[in-house]
């Protein structure tokens, strides 16, 4: 098995490709080792020392780690722990899958929200998975649309230019209602 690596815009994040699926459909994030429970790769990358996060695409796995830590010493313990996970047959989830993605929303705003998540889907979640993150819907609120940042989004130091600059004014363009974008920090 060979696993390739790409950089990704936030520093403390790099992105790990199996070269098979990791998940099905969807999006799993870790921020945490006490969140993995439900998934025994997650468990596992965890518990290589310095990892602070872990999220999966459908075919990429997303690590970040602590600031205090060099990739140098951490990369090849990663590497080896998704390589001894997918050599054992076990699965990558285990209960609950994969995350959908979008909080639900209905009431008045129901139309400019299913919008909001159309953009989302068909421009922003593609070119935010190639960097190793995902980037969904959380809420819409008098114009405020409320966004989730996962994996390499989650705490990158482009982030802001990318809701502002980018994510924003996409949607103000094609959604008039929508005046502003910010990000949530957990969508729990």
């Amino acid at each position: 098995m060979f696993i390739q690596t790409e950089s990704t815009p936030n520093p403390a994040t790099l992105k790990f490709l199996p070269g098979q699926a990791v998940l099905e459909a969807g999006t799993a994030d870790f921020p945490t080792a006490d969140s993995s429970a439900t998934s025994p790769l997650a468990t596992r990358i965890f518990g290589v020392e310095g990892v602070r996060g872990v999220f999966f695409g459908t075919d990429f796995v997303t690590v970040t780690k602590a600031d205090a830590v060099e990739w140098d010493h951490i990369k090849p313990a990663i590497l080896g722990a998704i390589m001894e996970h997918f050599q054992s047959g076990q699965p990558v989830m285990t209960g609950e899958n994969a995350d959908a993605g979008h909080a639900e929303h209905d009431g008045p705003d129901e139309d400019i929200v299913r919008q909001i998540k159309q953009l989302l889907d068909t421009r922003v979640r593609p070119a935010v998975a190639q960097d190793g993150g995902d980037i969904t819907f959380h809420g819409f609120d008098r114009g405020v649309v409320y966004l989730h940042m996962q994996g390499a989004c989650a705490g990158c130091p482009s982030s802001t230019l990318t809701l502002k600059m980018g994510i924003e004014n996409l949607l103000r363009h094609y959604i008039p209602e929508v005046t502003e974008v910010r990000p949530v920090a957990d969508a729990m």
